[in-house]
């Protein structure tokens, strides 16, 4: 059985400049096919607009609202809402207040896999 703790977990900054916790993740579980991080962005801030390749993501706001583009399609979102990212898609998420969100990708996260303009 694995069960990881949330803070057990030291955050650190991806490459779209979001600061994570790996919950689940090739780094500290014997997962396959997925992976799943608590997500925060401090009040004014933005993940650079960006794209996977490979990875289908899911977005669930826990706290905070904010702006999500995808694909030039801009929407207003807080908590409760969870957002599909397909592959290919650009993607950016701008935090109005501080915002706090699960991310789910599937093949795992990879900064490799991580595309910018």
């Amino acid at each position: 059985m694995e069960i990881r703790n949330r803070d057990e977990q030291a955050p650190f900054t991806t490459k779209d400049g979001s600061t994570i916790r790996s919950l689940l993740d090739l780094s500290n579980a014997p997962v396959a096919n997925q992976s799943l991080a608590e997500a925060s962005l401090p009040a004014g801030a933005a993940t650079d607009r960006h794209y996977h390749k490979q990875s289908e993501e899911i977005y669930y706001l826990l706290e905070g609202r904010g702006t999500m583009e995808l694909d030039g399609e801009t929407r207003e979102v807080g908590p409760g809402d969870a957002i599909l990212i397909p592959p290919g898609a650009w993607h950016q998420i701008t935090a109005a207040e501080p915002l706090r969100f699960l991310c789910c990708c599937a093949p795992p996260y990879a900064h490799e896999d991580t595309y910018f303009e």
